[in-house]
């Protein structure tokens, strides 16, 4: 009898943790890494969120809370989506999950049964399409290159739908790409959506605060209210409050899916840790100005890496709307063999190079079901910004 579930069979250790894993290796061993690999914030949490985190913890908040979540702090949850996005959730339409990614586990594992489909346009968050699969759901890919904005377009959701669907991910601004949605764009995914009563919607706005140039994000709910009996609202304190250790997500979905959500976190995890959810309460209803002071320094760093990564002989890359990631396209490097001695026949190959010869961690495309690209996250300093993209130039230019 084999001790490991066959499950996992499905599922495979997340790629961007893995290079982020192997570039620590490398630098505790010595050499001289730039790790651009992790979506993560370099800024620190704010003081006033701290602090409320530990007046929490002297006054006592060391206790078991709801498993879904403090009451205060689903009805801060409930306010920021109706101040954010003009969403009405009532309290018991939220719950608070150990980061986001359990939003998405506890809502896959509650509704899905075999052979169910799941669409996810591409390029993905590497967990999305295991997720699915972890809970006996079939993901189906659907690509969105880089000429339509990495976007996805109305026709080919609707060429992906099927009687198995059950789900629709999207994630605007997202994660590779940085593509985020306008009411606009959204407009006819909606229409679509509205033809097919069955196909349930999880929107992933957890890049929601980090748009450029004026850039107006919107949700699905809040371009199309019919939809709101199906959709989950995802979102968290992990990217604009810079506080991704905190592990706090949250949700506003329909009561009978919160419900079953709630059922499943009860016999998990049970509660989040009561003093990051007293942190997040501050984080919500607190001063909101520290965002926009990271989203301008976001803004700069997007224009330099930009800027930089499309003077590399070879490389072409997007301008994102949001988040804090490009991802370059590598087709003019492939075929080529690096300074180092190394054939670069995919993404892969590339961004293995890149490490072990520049010292510069990046991810490669695949890892987000999108090949021929990689993945940078611009959420490190601008020095080292700098000094990685000169690197990836010096790499580059050294392809034969």
């Amino acid at each position: 009898m084999d001790l490991i579930a066959a499950r996992l069979n499905k599922v495979s250790p997340s790629q961007t943790i893995a290079i982020s894993t192997k570039a620590r290796a490398l630098k505790a061993a010595g050499q001289d890494i730039i790790s651009l690999s992790a979506g993560e914030p370099d800024f620190d949490t704010p003081q006033n969120i701290k602090d409320a985190a530990i007046r929490a913890i002297a006054e006592g908040q060391t206790k078991y809370t709801d498993v879904a979540g403090t009451l205060a702090l689903r009805r801060a949850v409930a306010e920021r989506f109706r101040v954010d996005s003009g969403l009405d959730y009532t309290a018991e339409e939220i719950i608070v999950s150990t980061g986001g990614k359990q939003v998405i586990y506890n809502a896959m594992v509650a509704t899905l049964n075999p052979g169910d489909e799941a669409i996810i346009p591409a390029p993905c968050w590497v967990s999305y399409p295991d997720i699915v699969a972890l809970a006996d759901g079939v993901p189906v890919i659907v690509p969105c290159p880089a000429e339509t904005g990495f976007k996805l377009r109305a026709e080919d959701l609707e060429a992906a739908i099927t009687p198995r669907t059950k789900w629709f991910f999207l994630n605007s601004p997202c994660n590779p790409t940085g593509a985020a949605y306008s009411a606009e764009d959204l407009r006819p995914i909606c229409d679509v959506l509205l033809r097919h009563p069955d196909v349930w919607i999880f929107t992933d706005d957890i890049y929601d605060k980090l748009v450029y140039d004026g850039f107006v994000p919107a949700t699905i709910v809040q371009v199309e209210p019919k939809l709101r009996e199906r959709t989950v609202t995802m979102n968290g304190v992990s990217k604009a409050y810079a506080m991704t250790g905190w592990r706090i997500g949250f949700s506003g979905a329909p009561a009978v899916l919160t419900k079953a959500m709630n059922k499943l976190q009860s016999q998990s995890t049970s509660g989040t840790c009561s003093i990051s959810q007293a942190a997040a309460l501050e984080a919500l209803s607190g001063p909101q100005a520290f965002i926009g002071e990271m989203v301008a320094a976001y803004q700069d760093r997007r224009d330099l890496v930009v800027g930089m990564l499309n003077q590399a002989k070879g490389l072409s890359c997007h301008r994102p709307e949001g988040a804090f990631y490009v991802f370059p396209s590598v087709e003019g490097c492939l075929g080529k063999v690096s300074a180092g001695g190394r054939t670069i026949g995919n993404d892969e190959d590339f961004v293995t190079a890149l490490l072990e010869e520049e010292g510069v961690a990046a991810v490669h495309g695949a890892a987000f079901m999108f090949a021929g690209h990689f993945r940078i996250s611009y959420a490190t300093d601008t020095e080292s910004l700098r000094e990685a993209c000169a690197r990836i130039q010096r790499f580059c230019a050294g392809l034969r």
